[in-house]
């Protein structure tokens, strides 16, 4: 089998997949997808030069609904439980791959993953002992690079079960900077509610680390629609910003004695600030998402923001399509009535449900 293999969210097997077929189709490839419910991973059958072309050219941070996604060299369905390691350096010293692959040995790292399933739960406890011989063996065939390097490509061990593995190889300039894409972030003991990890991802995933300093910074005016209880004021208020928290309901008490939080009891759908001073928008409102698209676009193209981070919810059935739809609105919208270019991003980020969340800045 060749081709890619796409890490999603369980559940979301489809919505990657139909996503998957769009944008490989774009790039003028026409494979198949193989997809089976809860699994937490999609394997986009198409020819070895198609799945290194798309390796290159398949944007990861275009993709909504793929964590990180990898080309396949070689699938082995009956590993020795004795000896692991050698009959993966024997599936790797095939002249065949170098053949189908070239410019990939030696990689420059490994990363032994598993699905984001309940089984793969299972695995990670082995994948984490795992990693250090296999690294060994691998560098032993000259299919690793004695130094970690992140100029060269890296391989990938997905674990299927503990005899069951795809070997493949990403991209340095097209991967996820996360172990199976995941960022592992702890919640803040302090924090009004769990949400609070949803915005924290989102900061990491769609503002690079070297950007942060200046666009995330210490006294930076930023608002939170829907803001109680808190859970996403939290994280602005944590990176020293001062936030207009818009709510009828309550707010933690924490929060506003921080001096840094002003309460607005009103609604998220008609606040406007006074002064077009603020920076950072966020929202992640329960409400229907071609409504929450509208008012983000509208506070943009009013000037009443720079950035915004906002969440749609997906109560839909065919939630890629409905999501590519609103987001081609929103698109629009910002052409015609904007006033300059603009990055949008959206990710079905690891802290998110049945929801995407969205950025949007002027450039």
């Amino acid at each position: 089998m060749t081709g890619i293999v796409a890490y999603c969210r369980p559940g979301f097997e489809n919505d990657c997949a139909a996503e998957l077929q769009d944008k490989t189709a774009m790039l003028g490839i026409y494979g198949y997808c193989q997809t089976q419910p809860q699994q937490g991973y999609v394997l986009y059958v198409c020819q070895p030069e198609e799945a290194d072309h798309l390796a290159k050219k398949l944007n990861l941070k275009e993709l909504m609904f793929t964590r990180q996604f990898f080309v396949v060299l070689v699938q082995l369905n009956e590993l020795p439980l004795q000896d692991r390691v050698g009959a993966i350096q024997v599936a790797l010293l095939d002249d065949e791959l170098s053949e189908k692959f070239p410019g990939v040995k030696p990689a420059g790292d490994i990363r032994v993953e598993t699905p984001d399933t309940n089984d793969g739960k299972e695995l990670s406890k082995f994948c984490r002992k795992f990693t250090v011989p296999l690294r060994q063996g691998l560098r032993k065939i000259d299919w690793l690079t004695v130094k970690e390097s992140d100029r060269r490509p890296t391989l990938h061990a997905f674990f299927l079960s503990n005899q069951q593995v795809l070997i493949g190889y990403s991209y340095s300039f097209n991967q996820s900077p996360w172990l199976m894409g995941i960022p592992r972030l702890r919640s803040p003991s302090d924090a009004p509610s769990r949400s609070t990890l949803k915005l924290d991802e989102a900061f990491q995933v769609f503002v690079p680390e070297h950007e942060r300093e200046e666009r995330i910074s210490s006294g930076m005016n930023a608002v939170d629609l829907g803001a109680s209880p808190g859970g996403w004021t939290y994280q602005l208020v944590r990176r020293g910003m001062m936030v207009q928290a818009v709510d009828n309901g309550p707010m933690a008490p924490s929060l506003l004695e921080t001096g840094q939080v002003k309460h607005i009891q009103e609604d998220g759908f008609k606040y406007r600030p006074k002064k077009k001073n603020v920076t950072w928008l966020v929202c992640d409102m329960v409400e229907k998402p071609a409504r929450v698209g509208e008012l983000m676009t509208s506070w943009l193209i009013d000037g009443d923001c720079k950035e915004t981070i906002f969440n749609l919810k997906l109560p839909m059935k065919k939630r890629y399509a409905a999501v590519a739809e609103y987001l081609t609105q929103i698109k629009q919208t910002l052409v015609e009535q904007g006033s300059g270019k603009f990055e949008l991003q959206a990710k079905q980020l690891y802290h998110d449900r049945e929801e995407v969340t969205v950025h949007i800045r002027w450039l």
